[in-house]
């Protein structure tokens, strides 16, 4: 049994942290006990009066006993008491169990006293007490206990406050129990060759000698890279699952503290913690946040984050390196880690997770699907192949979209209406039904839909239609959607000639129909600019510039490492730049107004069609241009909801028409 099976089970499936081997600090509830008590002694000893027990009579009634001659002859006694009351104490004849007694004043009534007990023959017994010891320890002990539970009390939080501030210094890593929603690799889907490569770990945890018998040794780190959402984190759930050996968690920021040095000590702190563990399993998830580039501060002076990196780096692969601790980290910004830490010998493999293609995707949702209650008649292969790009996180919230749009609907199980409407609300955004737009904004955006689809169809070399919309989704007035048959990972020439063209399409289809133009055309603008410059300087499709990268190619910016970057080429390639930009963004204008008119008839049913129908599907479409009218209209017009008044929230809405699908 592994040493995380022995340990009790938590809420949330993990063990309470420990700040090294102290114990979880809480609230001193011992020292308020005690407190309680000293308040409750001290309270009864000024309540308490001293003297004797016995039940009090007046000195009117004591009086009328001595005269009815019921007082008893013996035992009768004077009591004087030091600073406290004076007293007699007597018996009741008949009642020789009992003792009762009467404040008097001796001084003053003796002479009366003496009288009143010579006529009931009775010789008293006068008493002296001298128990001033007793009163005054009584008196002063609670006094003297309450300060020493003070003592007490505070000797403790002061302690405790001192060992929290020792405390910055110790690991925060967290000893995951798994015993409770234990994640396995049946439970991941979507990356098998990243699964492979970790597998080998929990193997030779398992089994060292089938590895070590040929020399090889155990990895001393693992990488895990992969863009957000790809699983990175469940991987190493699911190692934690599936190996048995202690499994340490703790996130990159969790080094970073306000207090210079406390980075470092809690990394080493935290690889003490794994060698009284070895072997066992470290898991630093967003290590970039701990293991940027050294040398790229901005400005100059002591930087906390590279003394945590020293120490990350000496602890994995140092003078005094010690075998038994794996390091698995996450990260999906790979390029701003230091390469001191990228090397063989500290992370020895890297893993790079990707986005699942279409088996994957399908596997992925299988594995969502397993959780809600869908129809038996639903395909994921469908939905699969309608979600290229999309991640594992994506496909999970597409899953649990559908569920909820169910659920809404009153349905018994998700059907495949649900799981597509919830892939476009996943991607294109919600549909905003309820948005006024007035009847010339419609006009604009119907005829401007119209003509990005009319090319879609026409144009050989581009992504099949899915379908076309006047309704506002997520930013836009409305979208022309497509989506790819099958995964694409290059790009062809002409299929990015013909993606301008249809960006050209619905500024063109507006100049045509009412011989202005909106801004609904920002969002093509942009992207045909974009996708004109990556062919030009990246891709080298430019027959005038030839095949030349032009600029420094990087996915991400890392403002402390390009903040000083110059270009490398000349103001007059920079100029070539931009003609051969406009060359390639007018042509496919020119191109784009020449189709356009060539198919008028077509734009204009279509345009018509969506003024009256809202959404038309790519069936559709393809009626429109292969009769000129529309033979399978949609069933009815969805019904607006009712209009609710809804403050305004001071956002500019985008224009119209933004294509929704544009291409990665």
């Amino acid at each position: 049994m592994s040493e995380q099976n022995q340990r009790p089970n938590s809420p949330d499936g993990q063990e309470p942290r420990r700040q090294g081997n102290q114990e979880p600090q809480g609230f001193n509830w011992r020292g308020l006990i005690l407190l309680s008590l000293a308040i409750l002694i001290l309270a009864s000893g000024l309540m308490w009066k001293g003297g004797s027990s016995g039940t009090d009579v007046s000195y009117t009634e004591f009086e009328k006993l001595l005269k009815d001659g019921k007082v008893s002859t013996e035992k009768f006694e004077v009591v004087r008491e030091p600073g406290m009351r004076e007293y007699v104490s007597y018996q009741i004849k008949g009642e020789e169990a009992k003792v009762y007694h009467t404040t008097i004043n001796v001084e003053y009534g003796r002479e009366e006293l003496k009288a009143m007990l010579a006529e009931a023959s009775i010789t008293p017994n006068f008493k002296e007490e001298t128990n001033v010891g007793t009163s005054l320890l009584f008196s002063l002990l609670p006094i003297l206990l309450l300060l020493l539970i003070l003592w007490f009390f505070f000797r403790q939080q002061i302690k405790m406050a001192g060992r929290g501030a020792m405390s910055f210094g110790k690991s925060r890593a967290r000893l995951l129990n798994m015993d409770k929603n234990k994640v396995t690799f049946k439970q991941v889907a979507g990356c098998d060759e990243a699964k492979e490569e970790v597998w080998e770990l929990v193997e030779f945890l398992k089994d060292p000698k089938k590895f070590q018998k040929l020399g090889g040794r155990i990895p001393k780190g693992v990488l895990m890279v992969g863009s957000p959402g790809t699983g990175k984190t469940l991987l190493a759930k699911a190692i934690a699952g599936e190996a048995e050996v202690p499994f340490f968690s703790i996130s990159g920021s969790d080094f970073v503290e306000m207090f210079v040095g406390v980075g470092a000590s809690r990394v080493r702190d935290m690889f003490e913690q794994g060698r009284k563990s070895a072997p066992c399993l470290i898991f630093i998830d967003e290590i970039d946040a701990v293991g940027r580039h050294r040398g790229h501060g901005m400005g100059g002076g002591h930087d906390e984050r590279e003394q945590t990196l020293n120490a990350l780096l000496v602890e994995m692969d140092g003078f005094d390196t010690q075998e038994g601790v794996i390091i698995i980290a996450a990260t999906n910004r790979p390029d701003v880690l230091d390469p001191a830490l990228l090397r063989p010998g500290r992370f020895d493999r890297q893993v790079t997770v990707s986005l699942p293609d279409v088996k994957g995707r399908e596997a992925i949702l299988k594995v969502h699907a397993k959780k809600v209650k869908m129809a038996p008649d639903v395909d994921l292969g469908v939905i699969g192949r309608g979600t290229p790009g999309y991640s594992g996180a994506e496909l999970a919230n597409v899953i649990n979209e559908a569920a909820l749009l169910a659920a809404r609907k009153g349905l018994k199980a998700i059907t495949l209406r649900e799981l597509e409407e919830a892939r476009d609300k996943e991607r294109w955004g919600k549909e905003r039904r309820s948005m006024a737009i007035s009847e010339k904004e419609k006009e604009n955006t119907a005829w401007h839909e119209a003509g990005h689809a009319i090319l879609l169809k026409v144009l050989t070399h581009t992504e099949p239609l899915h379908k076309v919309t006047i309704i506002p989704r997520g930013p836009s007035l409305g979208s022309t959607m497509w989506l790819p048959t099958e995964d694409k990972y290059t790009r062809r020439r002409n299929e990015l000639l013909d993606d301008l063209v249809v960006a050209m399409g619905g500024r063109v289809a507006e100049e045509l129909k009412f011989g202005d133009v909106t801004s609904g055309a920002q969002g093509d603008i942009r992207m045909a600019t974009d996708i004109a410059r990556r062919m030009i300087c990246e891709w080298g499709m430019s027959e005038e510039l030839g095949m030349v990268e032009y600029g420094e190619n990087q996915a991400h910016v890392f403002l402390a490492r390009d903040l000083g970057s110059r270009r490398n080429y000349s103001e007059h390639t920079a100029q070539k730049i931009d003609d051969e930009i406009k060359r390639l963004i007018d042509n496919s204008y020119q191109r784009a107004k020449e189709l356009l008119i060539k198919h008028r008839p077509d734009m204009d049913v279509l345009a018509k069609a969506l003024l009256e129908y809202e959404t038309l599907d790519a069936a559709h479409v393809q009626e429109i241009m292969e009769h000129g009218e529309l033979l399978n209209p949609p069933r009815s017009k969805p019904p607006a909801p009712p209009a609710v008044p809804i403050e305004s929230s001071g956002e500019e809405e985008l224009p119209p028409g933004l294509p929704a699908g544009a291409p990665a």
